[in-house]
């Protein structure tokens, strides 16, 4: 038997092109499912097979669990009676007694056989998968082999990958047969099927149809730096080089067009706009928004958002069709872009400034005239006051060394009185909600000045409504909802 048994994993291991460890760990499998039915419960066995000689051996084994925790008594002891008979064990570790070794019916045989064929075609696969990854492709050109339910499975070589329905082109009308590229997703390898997950929808598969294209890119002469899209409709690059030689947007679009239509054709007539990146983003905002003229705009830092002002004819071309041109220039620059006219602007500009002078005139005690001054001079905030250097505050004409002192102390009293009422504010707030991920004291203080206190409160909120309550952007006030939800999910 055990020359049989290594003749065996040999003649396995040469035709199926796997390695012989792959094939012992198979048989170990098939011997110790053969093994198993000599047992009327469920049981846990070992078996090891010597390497060189081909002899193997059993063993039943038993997981040491706490005492209250015993679920599976065939294959779990408790800790207490591990330690009284094997002596000095502990949690988790695994407790061996030799068996028999089985003799092979057929039965035994065939089921055995048939372990070890699964074994070595998951292994097969696997070595499939992992040349394939060797090459480093990111973009996989196959012919559609069949459509599963929508989806369509591309065989590229002897690789098998799937394009999901979500991730193909809209109105896109694929068929099999038909010659197919796209961009490598994510490698799923809890599929039973193929494991390559394709999409032609990603912003990635145009940034990699351009390093086809333009070979400066792939020279590292040219970067595209981030791409947005509306799949098979409009997208948009930034595209940047350090090489004053080369001008990014022509040699991206090429003789005539010919590099730009190229991709094009590729993603089912969608439209591509080129855009120049800037590290500052204001201008790279500026860029996006093409072919729509700008004329001013203010930076947020604090809220990444930028308030953008164009004129009555320019503000339909800024926002697009269905808002598509500010939807994909946002998704390009990573900022919020808010789209305003001239009049638009200015009466935000006044709510701000009667909001800020009324917080001044309240929290500093002072008359109107000297909360226009503090204004007019770029104060925004209390902390300003309270804490910006003495000399910029006494360049302020009409401002002594006495009225200085005395806006700073009050600003720190005022900010003294906040943090108070913020602390007594959280006092009655569930831990659960302040050890909430992106929580912090002052959001958790606003949120219990609108009535939540708890996870729960904060779970049922539409984004909307936390936005309103905390004045913070929507996409941090999504993603906090989304963690509040969490055990949610966790307890279905």
């Amino acid at each position: 038997m055990s020359r049989e048994l290594l003749l065996l994993v040999d003649a396995l291991s040469r035709e199926k092109n796997v390695p012989k460890d792959i094939v012992f760990g198979a048989l170990e499998l098939a011997l110790g499912s053969a093994t198993k039915k000599r047992f009327n419960e469920e049981v846990e066995v070992r078996v090891a097979i010597d390497r060189n000689t081909g002899d193997f051996e059993s063993f039943r084994r038993w997981q040491v669990v706490p005492d209250d925790a015993v679920e599976f008594p065939g294959h779990q002891i408790p800790l207490s009676e591990a330690q009284k008979q094997y002596g000095d064990v502990q949690v988790e570790d695994y407790i061996e007694e030799p068996l028999e070794p089985v003799e092979f019916g057929r039965i035994g045989a065939q089921a055995a056989k048939q372990v070890i064929l699964q074994k070595i075609r998951d292994a097969e696969r696997e070595q499939i998968l992992q040349d394939f990854l060797a090459r480093n492709d990111k973009l996989v050109t196959g012919t559609i082999k069949r459509m599963e339910r929508g989806n369509a499975v591309i065989e590229s070589g002897r690789v098998e990958a799937i394009l999901p329905r979500d991730q193909m082109i809209p109105k896109e009308n694929l068929r099999i047969g038909d010659r197919c590229r796209a961009y490598l997703l994510k490698i799923d390898r809890t599929l039973r099927g193929p494991q390559l997950v394709l999409s032609r929808t990603a912003p990635e598969f145009i940034i990699e149809l351009f390093r086809l294209e333009v070979p400066e890119i792939e020279e590292g002469l040219l970067e595209i730096k981030s791409a947005a899209r509306d799949p098979g409709v409009r997208a948009k690059i930034a595209v940047h080089t350090t090489d004053r030689r080369i001008d990014p947007i022509g040699t991206c679009v090429g003789m005539r067009g010919s590099r730009v239509q190229a991709v094009t054709q590729e993603l089912a007539g969608e439209r591509v706009d080129i855009v120049l990146w800037s590290a500052d983003p204001a201008q790279f905002v500026i860029g996006a928004l093409a072919p729509a003229e700008v004329q001013s705009i203010v930076v947020d830092e604090e809220k990444h958002s930028m308030d953008v002002v164009v004129d009555e004819e320019n503000l339909a071309i800024a926002i697009g069709r269905s808002g598509q041109n500010v939807r994909l220039a946002s998704e390009l620059t990573g900022w919020q872009i808010n789209l305003m006219t001239e009049e638009e602007s200015q009466k935000k500009t006044e709510e701000e400034t009667a909001a800020t002078r009324q917080l001044f005139m309240e929290k500093l005690d002072v008359d109107q005239d000297v909360a226009d001054t503090l204004v007019q001079e770029g104060f925004s905030t209390l902390e300003e006051v309270a804490y910006v250097p003495v000399n910029e505050l006494l360049e302020i004409e009409g401002f002594d060394e006495a009225v200085v002192n005395e806006l700073r102390s009050r600003a720190r009293d005022a900010l003294l009185v906040q943090a108070i009422r913020s602390e007594e504010s959280i006092e009655n707030v569930d831990p659960e909600l302040l050890q909430l991920e992106g929580m912090d004291s002052e959001l958790a203080a606003k949120l219990a000045q609108g009535g939540v206190r708890t996870r729960d409160d904060l779970a049922d909120l539409a984004v909307d409504d936390l936005v309103e309550i905390t004045q913070i952007d929507a996409e941090r006030a999504k993603a906090l909802i989304m963690k509040a939800r969490a055990h949610w999910f966790a307890e279905e």
